[in-house]
C-alpha cells in the first residue's frame, strides 16, 4: 500500500468556507482598520435598528380600516380563533403567529374582515396589536441583515447601506405594517441566510457545539420560510447551492476526508436541513388540524371523508337533503349570485355582429333578501327520464334536468356562442315539444366539486353544504358565471351564464341554496347531529397538501394590479392597497424607485466585473488579487445566486404575480449592493503591488452617503402614500406618479 493511501484520513479536516473565504487584507495597514472596531459595528447596528423601528411603528394605527389582503389574513386569524375550518393556499405558520397575537390579547374572532375599508374601530378590532407582529418582524429584518453583512466581513458603511435599502423601501415598510404574511416570510429568509453564513464560519470546527447550533438554526429558519409560503423553496435552493458546493469541496481527495467522514458531513446536513425542517413543517399542519375542528367555509374544498372529521357548524344545521321535484334556488359559489331566467330573449345580433339563438335569457342575479321568493330564481329538480321520483334523494353524479318555475321551461345549453364569451356556450330555456325533441341537450350531471373521479363519487346532495359542477352531458361544458363584466341593457346588467369548456375551473362551482317548497312538517327539518370520524393525520395532511398545490397552480385569473416579473427590479408598477374617497387619502404599494434602480445597477456592474475577470484571465492577465477574487466569487457570488434563485423562477409560473413576490429577492439584492459598493471602493488590483490592499474608507463613506441620501429622500417624499395619513392636493399627487405609478385623486 502506498504511503499516501496509508495516510489518507489522518489529516486534519480543512472544511471550506464557501461563502466567506478569509480575506488576507492587511487590515492593520488599511484606512478601515480603526473604523471596523466592534464599537463602530455596535453603533451602526443600534442606529439602523432604531431607524427601522421608526419607519415600521410610525402611524401603525393608520389607516384604521381593512387594507388590501388584510381581508384574507385577518379573516383567517378569526377563523382560527373560532376554530372554524377554512382553506388557504399558504402553509399555516405565519397565520398561526397572527392568531397567537389575537389569542394572547383575548380577541374572540367575531370580525371577519369581509371588505376592504371596513372600520376596525367601529367593530372593536385590536388591529394595532395584529399589525404590531408584522412591525416587530419588519424591524428585526434590519439587524439580521446588518449581522449578516458583518459576518461576511463587510465594513460598517457597507452594512449600513444594505440596511438603508430595506429600511427606507416603500414596499418593505408597507408589508411590515399590515396584517400580512410577508413580514414573516422576509424575516425568515433573512434569518436563513444569516444562520447559514454563521454556520460557514465554523468550517474548521466540524461537529463542535457552535457548528451544530448554527446548522440547526439554519434548518429551523428554512422551515419557517417554507412553512410561511411555498416560495420559500427558493431560499432552500439558495442555501442548497452553498451546501452542495461545500460537499463538493469536501469530496476532494486532497481534503483528506475518508468516505466515511464525508458521509458524516452529508448526513449531518441532510438531517439538520431536510429532515428536521420537514418535521417542524408537519407540526404546523398538525396544529392547524387540531385547532380547526368545526365545519366552515373550507369544507367544500375537501373530500367527504375529510369533512366527516369536522364538527357541524351552525350553517350545517340549516342544510337539508335534496329530493327530486324539490323547488330550489341555485347559487354560484364564487359570486354568490342566483341562477335566474325571465321572458326576455337574447338579441338576434350582438354589438360585434355575432348571431344568437334569439331565445330566452338565462342569467344570474345577486342573492339579496327576498330573492328566493322570486319565481324567476326558482328551479325544480327533475329526473333524467319522465318517470316521477317524488321523495327520492338526489346524489352527486346523478343526471338531472332543471325546470324554470317562472316560465315553466327546461334549462338547456347548446353549441351557440354566449353573449360575452364567444368561446363559451349559450344557456337558454326550451318548452313543450321542443324540450322533448332536444331532451339530450337538457341533461346535466351533478359532479361533486372535489375533483374525485365522477365514475365512483356518490354523495348525498344537501343544500348549502354540497358544492357541485353542473356538467352538460351532450357537450361536456360546465355551467359558469362571472361578475367581471355584466350584460348590457338588454340583459338588465345581470351576470352572464354560459358553458365553460374548462370544466375543472374553480369558478364552475355551485350549490343548492334553499328548498322553497319544503313543508314545515317534513322530516328533513329535524336536525340529527352527525358522528365525527377520525382519519390519520398524514392522510389529512396529504389531501390538504395536494389541494393547496392544485389550486395554487390554477390560480390564473386576471387581476387589475397583477404584474410581470420583468417590471419588478425597476419598480415599474405598483398596487393600490387602500383609498378613502371622503378624505382623499390612499396607500399605494410600490418600491423605492431610487433604491430599486441602484440595486439593478450594481447587479449589472457585477456581471460586467465577472465577465471582465474571466476574459482577461483567458489572456493570462490577472487583474484581481486572490483575496479580491474570493470576495467577488464567494461572498458576492453567493448573494447574486440568491437573488437569481428568488427572482427568475417567477418567469416560469403561469399563476397571478404581484410586486410583493419580488421582496425576498429585493432583500438579497440589498445585501449584495452593500457588499459590491465596498468591493468597488477597495484596492483589488493585482497589478500595483505598491498600493495598500483593502478598503478606502473615505471613498466608501462618500459613496454610501451619496447613495443613501436620495433613497431616504424618495421615502419621505412618498411618505403620504406609504402611511395613508395625509391628503395630498391633486398637483402633488401628479408629481408622485413616477414611471407607471397610477394614483387616486390626481384630478
Amino acid at each position: 500500500m502506498s504511503q499516501s493511501l496509508r495516510k489518507r484520513g489522518t489529516k486534519k479536516s480543512n472544511v471550506s468556507n464557501v461563502i466567506n473565504q478569509e480575506d488576507d487584507y492587511e487590515l492593520e495597514k488599511t484606512p478601515i482598520s480603526y473604523k471596523n472596531s466592534e464599537k463602530a459595528y455596535y453603533v451602526g447596528l443600534v442606529a439602523v435598528t432604531l431607524l427601522a423601528a421608526y419607519t415600521r411603528f410610525t402611524k401603525l394605527g393608520t389607516p384604521s380600516r381593512v387594507v388590501f389582503d388584510e381581508v384574507h389574513f385577518g379573516k383567517f386569524a378569526s377563523y382560527y380563533l373560532q376554530r372554524t375550518y377554512f382553506f388557504d393556499l399558504h402553509p399555516p405558520f405565519a397565520k398561526l403567529l397572527i392568531t397567537l397575537v389575537g389569542y394572547l390579547i383575548g380577541y374572540d374572532g367575531k370580525f371577519k374582515f369581509d371588505n376592504i375599508n371596513d372600520s376596525y374601530i367601529d367593530n372593536d378590532v385590536p388591529y394595532v396589536a395584529f399589525r404590531s407582529l408584522s412591525a416587530i418582524l419588519g424591524v428585526a429584518i434590519i439587524p439580521v441583515m446588518y449581522l449578516t453583512m458583518k459576518t461576511l466581513k463587510f465594513s460598517v458603511p457597507a452594512c449600513v447601506l444594505s440596511c438603508i435599502l430595506v429600511c427606507f423601501d416603500n414596499a418593505q415598510v408597507i408589508e411590515s405594517r399590515l396584517i400580512l404574511l410577508d413580514a414573516t416570510l422576509i424575516f425568515s429568509v433573512a434569518l436563513s441566510i444569516f444562520t447559514y453564513v454563521k454556520f460557514t464560519t465554523y468550517r474548521n470546527k466540524p461537529y463542535s457545539k457552535q457548528w451544530w447550533s448554527w446548522l440547526y438554526a439554519t434548518g429551523i429558519s428554512l422551515s419557517c420560510v417554507i412553512s410561511t409560503k411555498y416560495v420559500g423553496v427558493f431560499t432552500y435552493v439558495t442555501i442548497g447551492i452553498g451546501i452542495l458546493y461545500e460537499l463538493w469541496y469536501l469530496l476532494d481527495y486532497d481534503r483528506g476526508l475518508s468516505l466515511g467522514d464525508f458521509a458524516k458531513h452529508f448526513f449531518a446536513r441532510l438531517w439538520a436541513l431536510i429532515v428536521v425542517p420537514f418535521i417542524i413543517y408537519l407540526f404546523w399542519f398538525y396544529l392547524h388540524f387540531a385547532i380547526l375542528t368545526k365545519s366552515g367555509p373550507g369544507d367544500s374544498f375537501m373530500s367527504a371523508e375529510f369533512q366527516e372529521t369536522l364538527e357541524e357548524s351552525p350553517l350545517a344545521r340549516l342544510s337539508r337533503d335534496v329530493h327530486y321535484h324539490d323547488i330550489i334556488t341555485v347559487q354560484h359559489k364564487a359570486t354568490g349570485a342566483l341562477l335566474h331566467s325571465h321572458e326576455a330573449v337574447y338579441p338576434l345580433r350582438y354589438e360585434d355582429g355575432r348571431i344568437s339563438s334569439n331565445t330566452q335569457q338565462v342569467t344570474c342575479v345577486m342573492n339579496e333578501d327576498g330573492k328566493e321568493d322570486d319565481v324567476n330564481n326558482q328551479w325544480e329538480i327533475l329526473p333524467a327520464s319522465d318517470e316521477p321520483k317524488h321523495g327520492q334523494k338526489v346524489f352527486t353524479n346523478d343526471v338531472i334536468r332543471l325546470r324554470h318555475i317562472g316560465t315553466s321551461g327546461i334549462l338547456l345549453t347548446h353549441d351557440v356562442a354566449s353573449p360575452l364569451k364567444p368561446t363559451n356556450e349559450e344557456f337558454t330555456i326550451v318548452y313543450g315539444d321542443e324540450a322533448a325533441e332536444r331532451s339530450n341537450e337538457t341533461l346535466f350531471r351533478l359532479r361533486f366539486s372535489d375533483g374525485t373521479s365522477p365514475s365512483t363519487k356518490q354523495k348525498l346532495v344537501r343544500t348549502k353544504a354540497t358544492n357541485f359542477r353542473l356538467i352538460h352531458v351532450d357537450t361536456t361544458v360546465a355551467m359558469w358565471t362571472h361578475d367581471d363584466e355584466l350584460l348590457p341593457d338588454w340583459g338588465f346588467e345581470q351576470q352572464e351564464v354560459s358553458g365553460n369548456k374548462k370544466i375543472q375551473d374553480v369558478d364552475n362551482v355551485w350549490t343548492f341554496e334553499t328548498i322553497v317548497n319544503l313543508p314545515a312538517d317534513d322530516p328533513r327539518n329535524n336536525y340529527t347531529p352527525k358522528t365525527i370520524r377520525r382519519i390519520p393525520f398524514l392522510k389529512k395532511w396529504w389531501e390538504l397538501q395536494f389541494l393547496m398545490f392544485y389550486h395554487n397552480n390554477i390560480l390564473s385569473s386576471e387581476h387589475p394590479f397583477a404584474s410581470s416579473p420583468e417590471s419588478w427590479p425597476l419598480a415599474l408598477s405598483g398596487v393600490s392597497f387602500w383609498n378613502d374617497n371622503d378624505e382623499k387619502k390612499q396607500v399605494f404599494f410600490t418600491g423605492n424607485v431610487i433604491g430599486f434602480w441602484i440595486e439593478v445597477c450594481f447587479l449589472a456592474i457585477y456581471c460586467g466585473l465577472v465577465l471582465a475577470d474571466q476574459v482577461t484571465r483567458r489572456r493570462h492577465v490577472y487583474i484581481l488579487t486572490r483575496q479580491s477574487r474570493s470576495r467577488l466569487y464567494n461572498s458576492l457570488g453567493f448573494l447574486f445566486l440568491g437573488w437569481l434563485a428568488h427572482y427568475f423562477p417567477f418567469y416560469l409560473m403561469s399563476r397571478q404575480k404581484f410586486l410583493h413576490h419580488y421582496l425576498p429577492a429585493h432583500l438579497i439584492a440589498a445585501l449584495f449592493a452593500g457588499g459590491l459598493v465596498e468591493f468597488i471602493c477597495s484596492n483589488n488590483s493585482n497589478l500595483d503591488s505598491r498600493r495598500l490592499k483593502g478598503v478606502h474608507i473615505t471613498k466608501l463613506i462618500i459613496m454610501v452617503s451619496a447613495l443613501s441620501i436620495p433613497i431616504i429622500w424618495f421615502f419621505f417624499y412618498f411618505r403620504p402614500i406609504i402611511y395613508g395619513d395625509v391628503s395630498l392636493p391633486p398637483q402633488e399627487v401628479v408629481k408622485r406618479q413616477w414611471l407607471d405609478i397610477k394614483l387616486h385623486y390626481s384630478k
